[in-house]
Formats: structure tokens, sequence, C-alpha cells
């Protein structure tokens, strides 16, 4: 692992630098209310941290696991494994008993943290041989004596094991070392630029890529907003923006439609938005243009990554979001961005070879955030890993000015009698209907055909239309061929925490009847 291209070797002294420079800037902060400055913080991170050895036992290297919703204790604790040479497996607040325990079984975590709403399913679960503590119970043990330094770590150390959703086979995972945070934090300081230039409203989980960026907020030493209680709700966003604005925050697609509503917030709350940070799942192109008209796009930035190489391949700058000529603005608009500081990106074919631009293939990367392996899990490494790239799943094609356009993860490509469909470029064209709210097209298997592809659509409040209008509207904007064959009308589509739509689940109800079939051809 090459040596970090940001700062310290130990991620955690990134607050123990921050602490010293800023000792009395607010560091984390509730609704209207800071909670503390930057030197509690880091004092607060150092006893837990001392805590943990002292009190549970622990020795540098054990793992940790956080099963914990947004809270204002989550930096400090978060820093504090760290603090002590130890790994932290943040783990998604919304997961079952059983994959909670599946997932500290498979790191062998010897600690788990929990919040208070969570103490009681996996106290009844059972979590094998890990030690089950709350929040208070650790903050509790946490003596205010002392004051040494973080641990020192090695650069290839792990510190964070990022796993992934899960919305396929078993989660793996990935092992993100001292050295990728460092870098994945440079890496959002260099290419986020000025919008790190404000307070960081926590909106979305930091188990997840809310947490990646409240690194960098920590090294620009600004001050990490938590919305009172918790709840992303129109009385909690207010607070904290009058209090703390203008804020920088991250969400989810899922999350960023809802904020056009200005019944959550209102738009005289618009000019206390710095920038939106969003990512996570597929944006399409017609959403975000109606986001543009409300934010407008210079407040606008776009990361796209995996739990591999943590929010870090490509970016959609501000000024991608706007320009005079309107095909060049669709072309980007569609697309996740050019490759981020520091990281390579190609696009090659199922032997390897680099393909021309413009032509689809399986993007891979290379860079100082791609992670070391997957947790005691060799082949899936090897595989994943293959020739020193990070191979993604995803298929996508580079253009000439090297903007990345995502075709489809791999899994979801459908083949009907020998020719590629690409899902989210039928779901591009449903939602171009005003009746479609949402759309998500998975491939059904044909005994002619092979696959034939079956669309999935939510309607939009108060509209709706019938699959013949919606086969026509298909015909309009496609090739026959990758129209659906079949339409299916839901209140909503399954998802999982993170706003991703889990395909797998709409495939297994595909043998029901359908709502309409209409003519292949």
């Amino acid at each position: 692992m090459n040596e970090p291209m940001y700062g310290p070797v130990n991620i955690a002294a990134l607050l123990h630098r921050a602490a010293g420079r800023t000792p009395d800037a607010p560091a984390v902060c509730e609704g209207a209310e800071v909670l503390r400055d930057f030197s509690q913080l880091a004092e607060r991170a150092r006893a837990i941290g001392a805590a943990l050895l002292r009190e549970y036992g622990l020795r540098p290297g054990d793992r940790v696991a956080l099963a914990m919703r947004n809270t204002p204790y989550y930096p400090e604790i978060l820093f504090g494994v760290w603090w002590a040479g130890l790994v932290a497996t943040p783990m998604n607040a919304r997961l079952h008993p059983k994959e909670f325990a599946q997932q500290i079984e498979d790191c062998t975590a010897r600690v788990c943290v929990a919040t208070d709403e969570l103490m009681g399913p996996l106290r009844e679960h059972g979590l094998g041989s890990a030690v089950l503590t709350s929040v208070a119970e650790l903050a509790g043990a946490a003596e205010q004596t002392g004051g040494e330094p973080p641990a020192d770590v090695r650069p290839g150390d792990p510190a964070w094991l990022f796993y992934t959703s899960g919305t396929t086979g078993h989660p793996k995972g990935a092992t993100l070392t001292h050295a990728n945070l460092a870098a994945a934090t440079a890496c959002a300081l260099a290419d986020i630029g000025r919008g790190m230039d404000a307070s960081l409203l926590h909106i979305a989980p930091l188990s997840h890529a809310g947490g990646l960026f409240g690194l960098a907020g920590v090294a620009r030493s600004r001050p990490q907003v938590f919305p009172r209680g918790g709840a992303v709700d129109a009385r909690a966003l207010a607070e904290a923006l009058r209090a703390f604005g203008p804020v920088t925050f991250f969400a989810v697609p899922t999350i960023l439609r809802r904020l056009l509503d200005p019944a959550l917030l209102p738009d005289d709350l618009v000019g206390q938005v710095h920038h939106i940070l969003y990512g996570g799942a597929p944006m399409y192109t017609e959403d975000l243009r109606r986001v543009i008209a409300r934010f407008g796009a210079r407040r606008l930035w776009q990361g796209y990554g995996q739990g591999e190489s943590p929010a870090t391949i490509t970016h959609l700058r501000p000024e991608d979001h706007e320009g005079d000529d309107a095909e060049a603005l669709g072309r980007r608009l569609a697309s996740v961005g050019r490759p981020r500081t520091g990281v390579e990106v190609r696009v090659v074919d199922a032997d390897g070879r680099e393909v021309a631009p413009g032509t689809t293939g399986e993007v891979t990367v290379r860079g100082d955030t791609v992670m070391a392996g997957y947790w005691n899990n060799p082949e899936a490494t090897a595989r994943t890993l293959r020739g020193g790239w990070l191979h993604t799943g995803d298929l996508g094609r580079l253009d000439a000015d090297g903007y990345l356009t995502l075709v489809d993860r791999a899994k979801d490509l459908i083949i009907a009698g020998g020719s590629n469909i690409y899902p989210r470029e039928v779901e591009e064209a449903l939602l171009r209907h005003p009746a479609v709210a949402e759309a998500a097209v998975v491939g059904a298997p044909d005994p002619d055909w092979g696959e034939l592809p079956v669309a999935f659509v939510v309607f939009a409040d108060g509209r709706e239309a019938t699959a013949s209008e919606l086969d026509q509207h298909c015909l309009g904007q496609l090739a026959r061929f990758k129209r659906p064959r079949d339409f299916r009308f839901v209140a909503a589509l399954p998802k999982n925490s993170y706003g991703k739509v889990l395909k797998t689940e709409l495939r297994g109800v595909i043998g029901r009847s359908p709502h309409t079939e209409p003519e292949r051809g």
C-alpha cells in the first residue's frame, strides 16, 4: 500500500491536529446547540479509545462494530476507535438483528456499540462472543485522564471495514486502511474545494458516505451538525439551517427528491444551503434537472464511488451542471463526471483490455483510495482486484472528454435475442413520461428470446397511464427491441436504506401474472 496522500498515518490524527489548530471552534452540534468544540471532541475520543482498551480488554487491531443511528456521539466514538489503534466496523442502523450478527461474526468484532433503540433487539438476538454495550455505557467508562496522542499504526493497517449493501449474496467487508482514508480525505478536499467551507449537516447515515465526508470536515475544522433527534423533517432542518447555515450536506437521490418539496425545505431556506453532495444510487437526468432548477447548478456536486473505493471514483463538478450547449449539458448530466484527483479510471472488455472512447465495458479503478481487499475473503479479493485494478462490476463508457456514463450493473444487463438492453436507458425513457415518478427495469426469462425487459412503475401523485400508453411512449424514444414487454404498476419500489432499488426482489415477483404483455417484435 502506498503512503497516504494527505496528513497523518493514523486517521485519528486529523482530529488531534484540528484540536491543536482550532481548539475553540464548534465541532459537534445538535439542533441549534454546540455540544463540543474541537478540544473537547478530541479529549472525548481519546478517553473513549482508552476505555475500549482498559475496560473492555481490547488490543490494537481488534474490531469494534457500531450499530448506531446518526447521533452526536458518533464522531467521538468513531475517532475513539481509531485513537486506540482499533478497527471500526460501522453498520447500517436499519439492518435486521440477524444481519448485524452476520457482519459481527464475519469480522469477529469483540465489542458492539449500539444506540438505545437497537440495544433490545440486539440483546434478544444475541451477538455471539461480542460484548454488547450502549453509547451511554461506553461514555460512562471513558474517564478524563491523560492526553496521549493517537496510537501508532502503519499506513496499511485496517481502519474501517465497509460492508457492501448486500443487495445480492452475502455482504463483504471492504478493508479500508488508514492510508485509504487519508487518500479519500485528501481527494475530497481537493475536488469539493469550497464546498467544504461550511458546516456539515448530517442527514445521511454516518456508517457510509456521510461519515467519509465527515473526515474532510474535521480536517477543515468544520462543525458536524446533527438535526435534533436525528429527524429529517421540516422543523429539525429549519432549526439546523438557521443556526449553522449555510450548510453542506450529502444526500442520496431519494432524499434529494424529497428536498424539492417546499413543505420539507421552504424556499426561504434554500439560501442556507451551501453545497449539496449527492450520490450513492443512480440519479436520473430528469430528476437532476428539477434539482438544478431549485438549488442552482453551482450548489451541486456529484460523487460516484463504491465501498471498495469509498465515495471516490469520479465526480461531476458544480460547473459541469450548467452550460449553454444543451446537447453537451445533457450528456454531462447523464454522466457521473470525470476521475477524481489521484484516481485512474479505465473501461475494459471481458479480457481486461481497455476499450475505445464511447464503447461500453466494465469500469475499473486504480489509486490510493482502493481497498486493501475483502476482510478474510481472499477469493473475492483476487477476483475484484485482479491485474492491480478494482473491477467495479459497473458497465459504463468514457467519452472523448473523459466523462464516464454508467450504463448499468453488469449483473443487471438484459440480453434479448443476442442484443444488449441496458435497464437504465429504458428507465430514463419511462421517467420522461409525466405520469411516471419512478421506474425500475429487470429481465424476465423467455424461452424464445432468452430474456425480455419488465418495467415496474410508480405513478406520480394524481397521475397514471395505461400499459399501452407507456408502450407507445417508449416506442417513440427507444429501439423497438428495448421497450418493456410487461408493465407492473406498484405503489413503491423496494429499496435499501441508501435508496438503491433491490432488483433481486423485483425479479422474484416476475413469475406472477402480468398486467399486460404487448406484442413482441
